[in-house]
């Protein structure tokens, strides 16, 4: 019977595998140098490998495998097992800590059966006699166990490491732990049907003399329920109970060999033998035939289980990876030319590496050819911290802004050429007006054109200031969007073209103009006004 089972699993599996192998694409580990796949811990190793510091690439984060398993439960023991469909399965979750072991916490639920073809006697103080059965009688031993076993185990992977292919699709592996177990061990002793015992019947097979263990156990299942109602002989005065069950500290070893389907998927076959000090695991006490040396039962279980991958940002767990793979690449690549391109240290990202740059600048800062921070108009500010962009010589020097203050270069210069004048309208003469594309924000190159002319006429009159008059107010987006327009404009006045911020008059939201249009104006003899206003809606700003 125990062969026709291994034989059955045995060709599935094979089926499986070959379907596996057929399937699945074995090709390259993952790329050493993506980040993405490094735990925090080990960025600063990682970092160090990649600026060839360190010729070591990090541990990668990877996958957890979780699995479930069905297979064949018996115990070794005093009474021959007897395999049937029953609820045997297990339950695990795996973690590899390197490219060789990992380790697994387990459960399995098993109830394996047992049935003695051949008779034995009745032990005096045995649930048997409790029963009903005198002492010396003989009958057919039998039990039914529950078995529940949790462990903790450390796995080794005997064939991750190749020296001919990159990776492997099928892993052989063993394994070992320790943990808990609990069994509930029970016989059928009563019979349900007649609410009697069994001597008449075990009598009535005795009589018959079957010469064979396939009659005898046939006979015996044409006359036994499946009650198993009596708690069998056990230790649980003596020794811890749990659940109600006996408990029992437990050795798992095993042995196992999976098959991959995909980088997520792979089918495993399992055989796994749990060890007790307990020689009750079948429910009798001593082997039969005048031995009554104690010896331990052991709980067995063969299973075929599907395993799955978890985790994002990871790669497959590492006993499905090769860690020669990095290496044998290193070494082919110079041969075959295969060179990565050079990475050339720049401490400050302006674009400069560090052997030629001779000033190390912020970021975002425009530098020339040698790294140093421009200085377009030669005032000693920087471009990056210049206010005014393009300051004229007889303008200099300026202030820590680079922004300069141009004298009258004579103090009747007024006198004798043009009145003067308190009106600015008069003064600027008519200003030009600035247009936006419809909903738009964005100035155009003839806007910034105009705005250069506007600008030239404020420096010939530093006394004057300039009414900057947005238009629309009949909604929240109109009212919004003229103050953005205004804004716009008066910002590039300020800080392209050097003109001073309380010059200008913020005035948004008028009547009477084009929704898309910003007119200027001087302002008039004693019009002031603010020359910043917060923005009525800034929800609603276009980007």
């Amino acid at each position: 019977m125990v062969s026709k089972k291994y034989t059955l699993l045995a060709v599935l599996f094979c089926l499986l595998a070959t379907y596996g192998f057929s399937q699945v694409k074995t090709g390259s580990s993952y790329d050493v140098s993506d980040s993405s796949v490094v735990p925090a811990k080990r960025m600063p190793q990682h970092t160090e490998f990649l600026n060839g510091t360190y010729n070591f690439p990090a541990k990668p984060r990877n996958q957890w495998e979780i699995g479930v398993k069905y297979g064949l439960a018996h115990i070794s023991g005093d009474i021959p097992s007897v395999f049937l469909t029953a609820p045997n399965f297990g339950v695990h979750i795996r973690k590899s800590f390197g490219y060789v072991f990992s380790a697994r916490l387990e459960y399995v639920f098993g109830e394996p059966r047992g049935l003695n073809w051949k008779q034995s006697t009745v032990h005096a103080g045995t649930p048997w006699v409790t029963d009903g059965y005198p002492a010396g009688s003989l009958i057919y031993s039998n039990y039914k166990t529950r078995v529940q076993d949790l462990s903790l185990q450390g796995v080794i992977t005997l064939n991750n490491i190749r020296f001919h292919k990159a990776k492997t699709g099928m892993n052989f592996y063993l394994f070992g732990g320790i943990g808990g177990l609990i069994y509930d061990a029970r016989i059928n002793a009563a019979n349900d049907n007649t609410g009697g015992i069994y001597t008449t019947e075990f009598a009535s097979i005795s009589g018959n003399v079957y010469s064979n263990r396939k009659d005898t156990r046939k006979a015996l299942k044409d006359v036994l329920d499946d009650s198993y109602e009596t708690r069998a002989d056990n230790d649980k005065q003596t020794t811890a109970t749990l659940f109600n069950d006996t408990f029992r500290p437990s050795l798992t070893l095993g042995a196992g060999m999976a098959f991959k389907l995909s980088n997520k998927f792979n089918l495993a076959l399992e055989d796994r033998w749990t060890f007790v000090k307990d020689d009750l695991l079948d429910g009798q006490r001593w082997a039969e035939q005048g031995d009554l040396t104690r010896d331990y039962d052991a709980f067995h279980f063969l299973s075929l289980g599907l395993n799955y991958n978890l985790g994002k940002k990871a790669v497959e767990p590492l006993y499905w990876l090769n860690p020669l793979d990095y290496a044998y690449s290193e070494i082919r690549n110079p041969r075959l030319m295969r060179l990565p391109k050079p990475v050339l240290p720049d401490s400050d990202g302006d674009g400069i590496t560090d052997q030629f740059d001779q000033e190390q600048t912020p970021a975002g800062a425009p530098v020339n050819s040698h790294g140093v921070a421009l200085d377009t108009d030669g005032d000693g500010v920087p471009d990056y911290k210049d206010k005014q962009l393009i300051t004229p010589t007889y303008c200099q020097p300026v202030d820590a802004d680079g922004v300069g203050k141009c004298p009258c270069p004579d103090a009747s210069c007024y006198e004798g050429l043009v009145a003067k004048s308190n009106d600015c309208a008069t003064t600027l003469g008519a200003l030009p007006s600035v247009t936006f594309k419809s909903g738009s924000n964005n100035l155009s190159d003839d806007a910034k054109a105009v705005l250069s002319t506007v600008a030239s006429r404020l420096r010939n009159s530093p006394e004057c200031k300039v009414v900057v008059v947005g238009y629309c107010s009949s909604s929240k987006k109109e009212q919004q969007l003229s103050w953005d327009h205004v804004n716009k404009v008066i910002t590039h006045l300020v800080e392209k073209e050097g003109i001073s911020q309380d010059r200008f008059i913020f005035n948004y939201g008028q009547e009477g103009g084009d929704c898309n249009t910003v007119d200027l104006r001087g302002a008039s003899a004693g019009e002031d006004g603010p020359n910043t206003v917060a923005p009525p809606h800034p929800n609603l700003r276009k980007k």
